[in-house]
């Protein structure tokens, strides 16, 4: 592709990153056996994709690349991960997820801190050049609004919060992300261009 302002600075830290990184099944299989019990029990309480997935994550002939970086210790990774294999599979092969420990790669960890701190998961949409398509970290909002109600207190009411089908919504939250970043990536006008669509 010829020199234009189609780039990003970070291309080659996030593709060294994504060829690093393992795919889930190994990323689980590197914990110790406690931590590997809980991402069984969190694989076995994920909810159904919403029944118009499919159709809405079809990337339509462009690849994308999904970084997680996490950790096998963490709970909001265990909790969130196999939520986000699950919606990643529906959208089919042209999306490759890779996971990366958070500690494998120093430079990407800085990269992807949030409010300056190392939180995780952390995931990036890239698309087939390894360019960010965006971002998503740490907690989705449903979880966000449970913690609100709980440390903020009564004073604070928080609509949405105490969902007690917080993981559906949860799931309804990454189904809603993958697809803006799936249209992102099809609308971009070099890649377009590219696939003549």
């Amino acid at each position: 592709m010829p020199v234009s302002d189609y780039f990003d600075l970070r291309a080659e830290l996030f593709r060294r990153a994504f060829e690093a990184g393992d795919d889930y099944d190994d990323h689980v299989a590197a914990g110790n056996p406690r931590e590997r019990a809980a991402w069984v029990r969190a694989e076995a309480a994920v909810p159904p994709l919403p029944a118009d997935a499919r159709t809405r994550l079809d990337p339509r002939g462009r690849r994308l690349n999904l970084l997680c970086l996490s950790a096998t210790w963490c709970g909001d990774c265990i909790r969130s991960a196999p939520i986000l294999r699950a919606v990643a599979r529906a959208a089919g092969e042209d999306l490759r997820l890779r996971i990366l420990d958070r500690d494998r790669m120093p430079e990407l960890r800085d990269e992807l801190r949030i409010l300056g701190a190392m939180r995780i998961p952390v995931v990036v949409f890239l698309t087939e050049d390894f360019h960010e398509i965006g971002r998503f970290g740490d907690r989705p909002l449903v979880v966000y609004r449970d913690k609100a109600v709980r440390e903020l207190g009564a004073a604070c009411p928080v609509p949405g919060a105490d969902d007690p089908g917080a993981l559906a919504a949860e799931m309804r939250e990454w189904v809603d992300l993958f697809e803006r970043m799936i249209l992102m990536a099809r609308l971009c006008p070099p890649l377009r261009a590219r696939h003549r669509d």
